[in-house]
C-alpha cells in the first residue's frame, strides 16, 4: 500500500510531502497496524480542501491512488496519527 501526504499552509507556506510504502516495510514496523490507520483515515476524510484556518496546515492524503483532505484545526486523531508517522518515516 503506498501512502503519500503532502502538507502545505503554515505561516511560512512552505510545502512538505512525504510518502511511504507498506510493502517495503519490515514486520517489526508493523505494515499491517499501517493500512489498517490509512483505512480509517481514508474512510473519515473528505474528498474536497476544507477551508482551514489562517496560517494552519491542509493535507492532502492519499493511499493507493484515493485523495483525501484535512486541515486543522479539524483533524482526526487517526489523521494526526497518520500524518505524523508519513512525514516522520517517509522520504
Amino acid at each position: 500500500m503506498r501512502i503519500e501526504v503532502t502538507r502545505t499552509g503554515g505561516f511560512a507556506g512552505i510545502e512538505r510531502h512525504a510518502g511511504i510504502d507498506t510493502d517495503d516495510l519490515p514486520d517489526t514496523a508493523d505494515p499491517a497496524g499501517w493500512r489498517e490507520l490509512a483505512g480509517r483515515v481514508v474512510t473519515g476524510a473528505g474528498a474536497v480542501p476544507p477551508r482551514g484556518v489562517p496560517d494552519g496546515f491542509g493535507y492532502e492524503i492519499t493511499v493507493d491512488g484515493r485523495t483525501v483532505y484535512c486541515a486543522e484545526p479539524d483533524i482526526s486523531d487517526d489523521q494526526r496519527e497518520l500524518i505524523s508517522r508519513v512525514l516522520r518515516t517517509g522520504a
